[in-house]
């Protein structure tokens, strides 16, 4: 199976409420509302984020943000008066996470220096 694009998706509660907090993460509004249960931004590296309106599994969803300087991200979204939790040193690289309104975590992921 070839696969030609791959979404991480979030179960949530409230889709206006997370799409103001993903898009204060991600810096940029949705670029689709394919349904009303549905929202979604493509062209987030090789990939996208979908957010589903859900209840009943909202908050169990998790994601992980692989960027290259895990500091520089978690101090960016504090200045959009979100907080991230610590940078950590994982067994593979460094992490810090945050937790959107319904309680999806999110992980930014700094790999080592010298991952290709």
């Amino acid at each position: 199976m070839k696969v030609d694009y791959l979404y991480a998706a979030a179960t949530v509660t409230d889709i206006d409420a997370s799409v103001a907090f993903y898009t204060r993460v991600l810096g940029r509004q949705p670029d689709d509302r394919p349904m009303e249960t549905l929202v979604q931004w493509r062209g987030i590296s090789n990939a996208g984020i979908q957010l589903f309106r859900d209840p009943a599994r909202a908050g169990n969803s998790r994601m992980t943000l692989v960027i290259a300087d895990v500091g520089k991200a978690r101090a960016a979204l504090e200045e959009q008066a979100l907080a991230p939790g610590q940078v950590q040193q994982g067994d593979f690289g460094r992490i810090a996470q945050l937790n959107d309104p319904d309680g999806n975590t999110i992980t930014l992921a700094e790999p080592p220096k010298n991952h290709p």
